[in-house]
């Protein structure tokens, strides 16, 4: 009988494989609180293109507001836009934040802005 040599065992240990789950979870969860905020976002990007093809300040903010309406944009005021026109072009312009709370006094501060062209 011929003696094999020993192979060590590899792999992760139980605390290590509750070590990452843990992380995971919290990763999920973050995730999960996070998403919504980019699916506004992508909303409000594709109301104020929609909103920049109005004449006037005023049909501006209007065709906004019935946009914001439709997809239930909370994080963005018609009020809050910048008009500016640009030769010919109206340039709808916006920057607004989304904080997170994380836990205790931790929140998770997103910043998001655009333009329409």
């Amino acid at each position: 009988m011929s003696k094999q040599p020993k192979s060590r065992q590899r792999g992760i240990s139980f605390l290590g494989l509750v070590f990452v789950g843990g992380v995971l979870a919290i990763v999920g969860v973050v995730s999960a609180q996070v998403f919504p905020t980019f699916i506004e976002y992508q909303a409000v990007v594709k109301a104020v293109k929609k909103a920049s093809s109005g004449s006037t300040v005023p049909e501006v903010r209007s065709l906004y507001e019935r946009s914001a309406e439709v997809d239930n944009i909370t994080s963005m005021k018609a009020k809050d836009l910048d008009i500016t026109k640009d030769g010919e072009t109206i340039v709808v312009k916006f920057a607004y934040e989304r904080e997170i709370l994380l836990t205790g006094p931790a929140y998770l501060t997103l910043k998001y802005s655009g333009q329409s062209r």
